[in-house]
C-alpha cells in the first residue's frame, strides 16, 4: 500500500458544448447517431462481470419513432437476482478493502473517457432512446454525469478526512467502512446522468450493487455500464440487471444480504418499498440506508414587480424542455392578474415558436414523450382540462401517437387553485396557470405551500427584493431546491446540490457530500498509549 496521504483535485464543472451549425461536435454526433441507428444490437444481463441471456426479452425503441428498435434485451428474474447477490457479495471481499484512491481512480477515469472518447455514444444513445434533443443530452449524460465522477470522489476524499478530535495521551480516529451486503439502484428513464450516479455513488465507497434500470431505458443504462467497465470497474461490483420491477425488485428487497436503496421513481413505488423493507427488517443483517428522490409538483411565483418576458422564458423553459419529463418541471404556476396580460402575450408568442419532432433534427426543441403508457396519461389529463368548466387550454392540447409519442406543449388557464392539475403530478408537458388577485398574494402563498404533497423544486420571480424575501421565508419548506428569479429546473452537480422533502423524497442531495456520505458506516477508533495498571480512581482514597 502506497505511504502516503492521497488528495483528490478540485475538480470544475464541465462545459457544455453548443451544437452550433457547423461545430466539430455536432458532426461527431449526427455520425454517431446515424451509426446507432444503423444496427440493432442485443443487450444481455451482466452479472459478476459476465453476461447473461434469459430468453425473455423487450425492444428497446426510439419514443418519437416507436417502429424503430435500437435493441433487444433480456429481462432477469428472481434467479437472476439470487445470482447477482451472490457475485455481489464475493466481489465485496476485496472492493470493500480496495483503498479508497483506486476505488476513486475508475470513476475518475470513467468521466474523463465521457468527457472524450465516449461523450457521443453517451449522448446519442440517450437522444434516440429517450426522445432528448442534442442539448438536453448534452447537459444530462455528457455534462452531468461526468461531473458526478469527478465531483464525487472529491467528496469521498473530504468524508474521509473528517477525523474526530483527541486528548493528549489518546489518538481518536475513525474508518469509513462499506455496508455490509448490497445496495440496490433503482434508476429513471428521465435522465441518464441519475442512471450513472445512482449505482455509482455506493461503489464508490467501497458498495456492491445490483442495478436496475429503467425498462424505458435500457439501451443508454448499457452504454454507460459499459463505459464503466472501459474504466476498470472490476466483475460483481455493480451488476446490471434489466427487468420487471416485481420480478427483479420484489426478490432484492427480501434478500437477507439487502443493505440499502438508492432510488429515483414515483411517490408510490417507493412507498410501497419502504413498507416492504419495514415487513423484513428482522430478516436483514442491519438496518438498509433509505435514499430516495420520487415526484414533484414543481411551481412558478411571479411577484406583480416581475418581468413578464423574463416570467414567460422561465415557464416555457421549465415546462417544456424534455417534454416535461423532469421532476424538476415547471407544472403550476401563480401569476397575479396585473402581469398575466402581458405574460400570456408573450407565452404564448414563444410556445407558437416551439418545432416539435425527432431530436435527430436539431432544429426541434420538443420531442416525444417515452412511452405508450405515460402518452395515455398526459392525454387523459388533457382531456380532463378540456371538459372541466373551471379550466381553459390557451395552447396545445392536441397528440398523435400514429409514429411517435407526440403531444403538443400545452397550457392549461384554471380558475379553481385545487384543480387536480394543479395538484397532482404529471411528468410531460402540461402547464397549469392559476391567476391571483394582487391583493391576494399572501392567501396565494398559503395556497401554493399546501396544495401539493410535493416539496422538489419551486421558483419565484419579482424585482421587488422585501417580497422576494418574504415570498422566499413563505415558501420556505414548498421545495429543497428554491429558484429567483430563473426555471426551477437545471440543478448543477455541486452547485445546486438536488433532492426535495414531504413526499419528494428523503432529501438526501445528490451532488454533493451529503448523498455519498450515506453509503459508509463510521466505526470510531480510540488508541490509549499508556493505559492504567488499576482499577482505583483518585476519589477512592478518602470516605
Amino acid at each position: 500500500m502506497a505511504n502516503a496521504i492521497f488528495k483528490v483535485p478540485k475538480p470544475q464543472n464541465e462545459p457544455v458544448l453548443a451544437y452550433a451549425p457547423g461545430s466539430p461536435e455536432k458532426k461527431a454526433l449526427k455520425a454517431k447517431i446515424k451509426e446507432m441507428m444503423s444496427r440493432e444490437i442485443e443487450i444481455p444481463l451482466i452479472i459478476g462481470g459476465k453476461e447473461v441471456r434469459t430468453g425473455k426479452t423487450q425492444k428497446a425503441v426510439c419514443p418519437h419513432d416507436h417502429k424503430h428498435v435500437l435493441a433487444t434485451y433480456h429481462e432477469a428474474g428472481p434467479k437472476e437476482v439470487e445470482l447477482a447477490a451472490k457475485c455481489a457479495k464475493e466481489a465485496w471481499k476485496e472492493w470493500s478493502n480496495m483503498p479508497w484512491e483506486d476505488r476513486a481512480a475508475i470513476f475518475m477515469k470513467a468521466g474523463e473517457l465521457l468527457a472524450g472518447p465516449w461523450r457521443d455514444a453517451a449522448n446519442a444513445a440517450t437522444m434516440l432512446n429517450q426522445s432528448k434533443t442534442c442539448y438536453q443530452a448534452e447537459i444530462d449524460s455528457a455534462c452531468e454525469l461526468i461531473d458526478f465522477y469527478r465531483f464525487n470522489p472529491f467528496y469521498m476524499c473530504q468524508i474521509y478526512e473528517a477525523q474526530p478530535d483527541s486528548v493528549k495521551g489518546i489518538w481518536d480516529y475513525a474508518e469509513y467502512r462499506a455496508l455490509e451486503g448490497f445496495i440496490f439502484a433503482v434508476t429513471p428513464f428521465n435522465f441518464t446522468s441519475i442512471a450513472g450516479n445512482l449505482p455509482t455513488s455506493p461503489a464508490m465507497m467501497g458498495n456492491v450493487v445490483l442495478w436496475k434500470p429503467a425498462s424505458t431505458a435500457v439501451f443508454s443504462g448499457y452504454t454507460i455500464y459499459k463505459l464503466l467497465e472501459a474504466a476498470g470497474l472490476p466483475p460483481g461490483v455493480i451488476n446490471f440487471l434489466p427487468g420487471r420491477g416485481s420480478q427483479v425488485g420484489d426478490p432484492a428487497l427480501d434478500h437477507p444480504d439487502y443493505a440499502g436503496i438508492h432510488f429515483t421513481g414515483s411517490t408510490s413505488v417507493f412507498q410501497a418499498m419502504w413498507k416492504k423493507m419495514g415487513e423484513n427488517i428482522p430478516k436483514y443483517k442491519g438496518y438498509p440506508r433509505i435514499v430516495g428522490e420520487t415526484g414533484g409538483k414543481d411551481f412558478v411565483f411571479a411577484h406583480p414587480s416581475a418581468d413578464a418576458t423574463t416570467l414567460a422564458t422561465a415557464l416555457v423553459r421549465g415546462a417544456f424542455e424534455f417534454q416535461g419529463q423532469k421532476c424538476s418541471a415547471a407544472s403550476r404556476a401563480y401569476i397575479p392578474k396585473s402581469l398575466w396580460g402581458k405574460t400570456k402575450e408573450e407565452l404564448l408568442a414563444q410556445v407558437n415558436d416551439i418545432k416539435m419532432g425527432a431530436p435527430t433534427d436539431f432544429r426541434n426543441f420538443f420531442c416525444a414523450v417515452i412511452d405508450k403508457n405515460a402518452y395515455n396519461d398526459h392525454v387523459g389529463y388533457i382531456e380532463h382540462a378540456k371538459s372541466s368548466s373551471d379550466c381553459e387550454i390557451i395552447a396545445g392540447g392536441k397528440y398523435d401517437n400514429s409514429v411517435g409519442y407526440f403531444i403538443e406543449p400545452t397550457v392549461v388557464v384554471t380558475t379553481n387553485p385545487k384543480q387536480k392539475l394543479m395538484e397532482e403530478e404529471i411528468f410531460g408537458p402540461v402547464l397549469t396557470i392559476y391567476v391571483y388577485d394582487d391583493a391576494k398574494l399572501d392567501e396565494t402563498l398559503t395556497l401554493c405551500d399546501e396544495t401539493s404533497p410535493y416539496a422538489l423544486t419551486g421558483a419565484i420571480l419579482g424585482t421587488d427584493r422585501k417580497a422576494l424575501r418574504h415570498m422566499m421565508d413563505s415558501l420556505r419548506h414548498a421545495a429543497g431546491n428554491f429558484y429567483i428569479n430563473d426555471k426551477p429546473t437545471g440543478a448543477v452537480v455541486s452547485q445546486q446540490p438536488f433532492g426535495g422533502g414531504r413526499a419528494s423524497g428523503t432529501n438526501d442531495k445528490a451532488g454533493s457530500y451529503l448523498n455519498l456520505i450515506r453509503w459508509t458506516t463510521m466505526r470510531t477508533i480510540k488508541e490509549t498509549f499508556v493505559p492504567p495498571s488499576h482499577f482505583s480512581y483518585p476519589f477512592l482514597g478518602e470516605e
